[in-house]
């Protein structure tokens, strides 16, 4: 019963049914894998393609794994459903694809700092709350989040796994493994929650097959779709949080060889996770099923 504003017009919110999804071409999901388990293939059933934000299909073979700007052509091999991958694994493909374009990714290294926002509408307002109490010599109270995030970081984001990496490092692990087409992509990542209201940064190692100077990668960066390149460091010109949010593209800056390897560059990655991390790029996956 909610009202809703949307391109002109006001929309009231619907209860989800079985019935809800006749007549319908594109369904977006984003309510979680028990929703998306219980009403895509109902969905599709229906005649309609799914386009789904949740993790419950990332992994299966059968459902095409898509960042627009990395493999557009896996959208034509769906079966009814289209997995959109997780935040931080979007601005991460976009960064890495036309450097493994140009030299091929040996290995990859990724430590991220992700903005409250990506645990949903609670976490940002426990960061609201929390922060009015630490600056009132208040101890905080953790409610959505494991630990008090005000003024800290908490290097948890998801579950823990028996072998010490969490369910949302696995995420990022194995679905740009499987975006790229490389099962055996050596690549690891810390995932780390952060006070930060909007957007996602990423600290990111990368060591390729052949040399790739931090000037050739600027370059390859500067025409690659969906990136926009902010690296002076004589001006102090970088991406921040601050700068992305609200934006669609992923801002690479702080490029730099990394000496301690052989062929080793250094990027550091911002994006809006519910822009570019979510809403964006399930909308460029519909536009290319559209046409």
């Amino acid at each position: 019963g909610t009202k809703m504003a949307f391109a002109g017009d006001e929309l009231a919110v619907e209860e989800v049914g079985r019935d809800s999804f006749r007549g319908i071409d594109i369904a977006f999901f984003c309510a979680g894998n028990e929703a998306s388990a219980m009403y895509a293939p109902i969905a599709v059933g229906e005649g309609a393609v799914v386009i789904d934000k949740a993790s419950l299909f990332r992994q299966d073979p059968k459902v095409p794994l898509v960042v627009p700007e990395v493999n557009p052509e896996a959208v034509g091999t769906h079966r009814g459903i289209i997995a959109s991958p997780n935040c931080s694994t979007i601005q991460l493909v976009v960064a890495l694809w036309p450097l493994h374009q140009a030299a091929g990714l040996e290995r990859v290294v990724v430590s991220t700092y992700q903005s409250v926002s990506g645990a949903g509408r609670e976490a940002v307002g426990e960061l609201t709350v929390q922060t009015g109490e630490v600056l009132a010599g208040d101890e905080p109270r953790p409610q959505h989040l494991p630990w008090p995030i005000a003024f800290n970081l908490i290097p948890r984001i998801d579950v823990f796994y028996p072998d010490g990496y969490t369910a949302e490092e696995m995420k990022l692990i194995l679905e740009t493994r499987k975006i790229f087409a490389l099962a055996s992509l050596r690549i690891t990542a810390t995932a780390v929650r952060v006070p930060v209201y909007w957007a996602h940064s990423e600290a990111v190692t990368v060591e390729t097959r052949r040399p790739l100077s931090p000037e050739e990668a600027r370059t390859i960066l500067a025409e690659a779709p969906g990136v926009s390149v902010l690296d002076d460091p004589a001006r102090d010109l970088y991406p921040m949080p601050r700068d992305a949010a609200g934006k669609d593209e992923v801002f690479v800056g702080r490029i730099r060889r990394d000496f301690s390897v052989e062929n080793g560059v250094n990027l550091w990655v911002v994006a809006d996770n519910l822009r570019k991390g979510a809403a964006t790029n399930a909308v460029q996956i519909a536009e290319l099923i559209r046409g």
